[in-house]
Order: C-alpha cells, then structure tokens, then sequence
C-alpha cells in the first residue's frame, strides 16, 4: 500500500496490539482512505469488548456498551471504536433483536450495509474484503450487501444512508438497490422524525440540490 495509513489509526492500532486485541479501520474510514478522500471520521472495530477496551483506554466513553459502540476524543479528534458484531432479525425497522460480539471480521462483516463499508484495513495495510467492495469502489457502485429488499426492510434509513453516499461519492446506485429504494421508499414512515431529518440535513450539506434525488426516488418527506 503506497498512501500511509493515518496516524490516529496507527498509533491506536498498536495500543489495541500491545493489549492482545485487532484494531481495523471500517465503514467510511476505509472507503475514503482507499479512495484518496480526506477522512472526515473515524470508523474502527475491534475484536476487544468494550470493557476490555476500558482497561486500557481511559478516556474512552461508552453510553451504549451493550452495543459494543464506544469512543473517546484522541488528539483532538473523536474516534468511534465499535465491537465486532453478529446480529440477530430486526424487530422494529431499525434496532436487531439480539447483538452477539464476535472476534472474527468474517462474521462481522455480514450486519454491514453497504460493500464500499465493509472493507476491513489493518495496521499493516492489509485489506480485508469479503464482498468485492474494492470493486465497487472502482466502478463507482454502491450495492447492498445480501438481498437490498430484506436490508431495507430490516432498516429503512439505509435508503437515505445510500442517497447520501450518492450524493456525497457521485457513484451510481446498483440497478436492484434502485429499484427496491424507488418501491418501498414508503417505509421511510416507520422510523422517528429525527432519524430522517438527521440524514436529510447531511445529504443538504452535501448537495443543496438533494431534494431533486429524493423526489427521483418517490421520496417526499415533509418533517
């Protein structure tokens, strides 16, 4: 790998190595590394558990352990650290019924969303991708991982998580992933205002045009 890892990411890398655990860089950490994009968050998972990570990560903050979801402010720049996961069906259009951590990537990788945010980078630039993200990236696609019907249903905001990253990438939407967006765009009722208008006023920060995809694809919100 010729572009060098960031610092942030390197520097915990080898707190979690020196404690026995794996620090990988996942979700849009990774996307936009490998895309040359300036990263704007950090996104790491870890197979250390949250209390584990507590033992040698002082000031790391964990109002929702039992999610396996952490993070803590580390040179001035908040770091999201979560626990490999395996999760269970999805009960209310967002939350699955049950989490269970995991210590492997190849069991993780599964809950995630998106292709182009399941590719798993370690401290040695290894690239770990089980479901051809890195060609998507190259082809400019954004495809659901698994069947995008049952994704979405299982959580409907990932139809304006992938309008975002449209929007924010300029990639193209995979044919099926359209076609299921455009026709179930309804379940957007199901979740909270605030979820929806949390993702509406990132994709208009992006775009001030976006209400132009919405309505492309059936998607007329008014919250």
């Amino acid at each position: 790998m010729e572009r060098k890892l960031p610092d942030i990411f390197l520097e915990l890398a080898d707190i979690f190595d020196r404690h026995g655990f794996h620090l990988y860089m996942i979700g849009g950490t990774s996307r936009d590394f490998l895309l040359g994009r300036e990263c704007e968050d950090y996104d790491f998972c870890s197979d250390a558990l949250v209390e584990e990570m507590m033992t040698f990560l002082p000031d790391l903050k964990a109002p929702y352990a039992h999610l396996g979801s952490a993070y803590l402010r580390y040179h001035g720049v908040r770091v999201d650290i979560t626990t490999l996961r395996v999760e269970d069906d999805y009960i209310d259009h967002r939350h699955p019924d049950k989490i269970m951590f995991t210590r492997s990537i190849e069991d993780d990788y599964k809950r995630r969303d998106f292709t182009i945010n399941a590719i798993y980078i370690d401290k040695d630039g290894r690239i770990f991708d089980f479901v051809d993200g890195l060609k998507d990236l190259h082809f400019c696609l954004i495809r659901m991982i698994g069947n995008p019907y049952i994704r979405i249903v299982e959580d409907p905001l990932r139809i304006l998580r992938a309008l975002r990253f449209k929007l924010l990438l300029n990639f193209d939407l995979e044919n099926h992933l359209a076609k299921v967006i455009q026709e179930n765009s309804f379940l957007l009722k199901e979740l909270t205002p605030e979820k929806v208008n949390r993702e509406i006023d990132r994709m208009r920060i992006i775009d001030e045009n976006y209400a132009v995809l919405l309505k492309k694809f059936n998607i007329l919100l008014k919250y």
